[in-house]
């Protein structure tokens, strides 16, 4: 039926096949195993974006939370500021007209005069 020679051919046929269809395996790929890595792909980009937002959204509300407790706190040191103002102010108009009425003078400093002298 087949001599020998047809016989080393076919085995060298077959063996050239099974190199050539491991190479392709090799360079290319096996269709299974790229959307295999495809899925696991995908899924890891997802966890990825999502830690990513989640981490995007947290850095968002501890600046946030940041600003307002410095605003917070330019408020009262600003409050401070304008009652230290008012008190020295207040200091100031009681000693002037603690020594006028000491000079026997009187001061004719009226509430609103005194209210225009605060606000300005």
């Amino acid at each position: 039926m087949f001599g020998f020679l047809d016989t080393l051919k076919i085995g060298a046929g077959i063996a050239a096949g099974l190199a050539i269809y491991r190479l392709y395996a090799v360079s290319i790929g096996y269709p299974s195993a790229a959307r295999q890595a495809r899925a696991g792909y995908v899924l890891m980009s997802e966890k990825t974006a999502a830690e990513a937002r989640a981490a995007e959204m947290e850095r968002q509300r501890d600046a946030a939370a940041g600003a307002g407790e410095e605003h917070r706190k330019r408020l009262e040191a600003a409050k401070a500021a304008e009652q230290a103002a008012r008190d020295t102010l207040e200091n100031e108009i009681r000693s002037y007209e603690l020594e006028l009425s000491q000079k026997n003078r009187t001061c004719a400093v009226t509430a609103a005069d005194r209210d225009w002298l605060l606000r300005h």
